[in-house]
């Protein structure tokens, strides 16, 4: 199996350049990834198809303002990305235009300096005036939307490209899949005895990246930090104890955990974890965690595709994708999603 197995033609119109008019209000198609069954519901009856005991694991990272215009004195205007957050304080951003270790930025009252340029197109950036970098891009940055909506962030995106349980500043990207839940559908979750467990993973720019190589071994996985709370850990013990199903929403959160997994393991799932996820699954891997999957439809030739063939098996999810495409399903960030179940 080679990467170019998983590319596919994804017409320009299906790609959801804006999310729907009401948050929860999406398609979902749920596949059997054991019997081959599709079906096609809604993502807002989600609480229906799972069961009592069951776990969602959400990843709670917040999205940062991370994209802003700078200028050097000269008037050059220099466009920089901050970039997700990882163990320990840094300020790296990428950046467009040229830049040297020693230059001045300017942008809204505040000056910046390039410490260094700790690799190509990355900047390590301080303020003069002793504040947080991160403050300035909040305050005054825009959401980086993803590359492939090709337009600019809107008023909108400040709300909806960020999950109504987000917390813990840090992402660059959203964990898209848990876009649409709601605070009502938690509520009904909840009632129906599903339980929910956090966990945090800063989403990186690596994200949107198609794989250029042509082989897996030759791919080089971006590294993702992400926390994973004690209680969260103990939940999962209990959920697997109990017979029950560990629903990893999104491929953030199934990265964390199967990285985890050694480490919850070696710690008898009672301690809190913390790690940076390298790890590429595609097919051929062994899932140890999770045990349903609910995610977006992903890009032609990305990571998250391959993890979601991994899961799926990649000839029922290439089926499963030619009848979201036949049936009008919008993909990527802001679009429809898919339930994974055994």
């Amino acid at each position: 199996m080679r990467v170019s197995d998983f590319d596919y033609d994804l017409p320009a119109d299906r790609i959801a350049t804006y999310p729907p008019s009401e948050r929860g209000t999406t398609r979902l198609i749920v596949l059997n990834r054991t019997t081959g069954e599709i079906r096609h519901s809604t993502y807002a009856s989600l609480d229906t198809l799972l069961e009592p005991g069951d776990l969602l694991v959400l990843n709670n990272s917040r999205v940062i303002r991370a994209r802003m215009i700078c200028e050097k004195p000269t008037g050059a205007r220099i466009e920089l990305m901050l970039l997700e957050k990882h163990e320990g304080a840094q300020d790296l951003a990428l950046y467009r235009g040229r830049l040297k270790n020693g230059d001045r930025l300017l942008a809204h009252g505040a000056e910046l300096v390039v410490e260094e340029l700790p690799d190509d197109g990355v900047a390590k950036l301080s303020r003069t005036d002793g504040g947080e970098v991160a403050a300035l891009f909040e305050a005054h940055g825009s959401v980086p939307i993803p590359p492939y909506l090709k337009r600019e962030a809107e008023a909108l995106d400040r709300e909806r490209y960020q999950t109504v349980f987000a917390g813990r500043p840090g992402s660059v990207a959203a964990p898209t899949a848990s876009l649409n839940i709601t605070g009502e559908l938690l509520g009904r979750l909840r009632g129906k005895g599903v339980g929910i467990a956090e966990m945090t993973l800063h989403v990186g720019l690596g994200t949107f990246l198609p794989i250029r190589s042509e082989t897996f071994e030759e791919h080089v996985m971006h590294r993702e930090f992400y926390t994973i709370p004690a209680e969260t850990a103990k939940a999962i013990s209990g959920t697997k104890s109990a017979g029950k199903r560990v629903v990893a929403v999104g491929t953030t959160v199934t990265r964390a955990l199967e990285h985890a997994f050694p480490r919850l393991v070696a710690s008898g799932f009672s301690e809190s974890v913390s790690g940076e996820a390298d790890i590429f699954l595609y097919p051929g891997c062994r899932f140890q965690v999770i045990d349903a999957l609910l995610t977006n439809f992903h890009a032609p030739r990305s990571t998250v595709l391959m993890l979601t063939a991994a899961f799926a098996g990649s000839d029922l999810l290439k089926q499963a994708y030619r009848e979201a495409l036949d049936n009008g399903y919008r993909f990527l960030s802001y679009g429809d999603s898919m339930l994974i179940v055994s």
